[in-house]
């Protein structure tokens, strides 16, 4: 309890605050972390991209696009949805394989 108290009024001291930003290991947990999100920011950005320009995500605009005319026709446009979705994944995986092969090589 009595740490806590002192954590919280060392905490907001702005000359304690600004000497622990100087000091070596926060300056390097503050790089760490930054790098930390940009590189998932650029992951997500990749990942989207892909998904946007994955040929499901392409089959289910155009299958919606067009309204089904009854149940056998609903159940046709969702096999064909999961079969492209299933092609999408296995290239995925098989590229994902190339790309760590390469990685573990060099």
């Amino acid at each position: 309890m009595v740490l806590r108290y002192l954590l919280t009024a060392l905490i907001n001291k702005a000359q304690v605050v600004e000497k622990l930003s100087e000091s070596l290991p926060v300056r390097s947990a503050a790089r760490l972390t930054a790098r930390a999100v940009l590189k998932a920011q650029e992951a997500g950005k990749d990942a989207a991209g892909r998904a946007l320009r994955s040929r499901t995500v392409q089959q289910i605009r155009q299958e919606a696009a067009r309204a089904p005319r009854g149940l056998g026709e609903l159940s046709q446009k969702a096999r064909r949805i999961r079969e492209t979705l299933l092609e999408d994944v296995r290239d995925g995986v098989t590229e994902g394989n190339r790309t760590r092969q390469v990685k573990h090589k060099k």
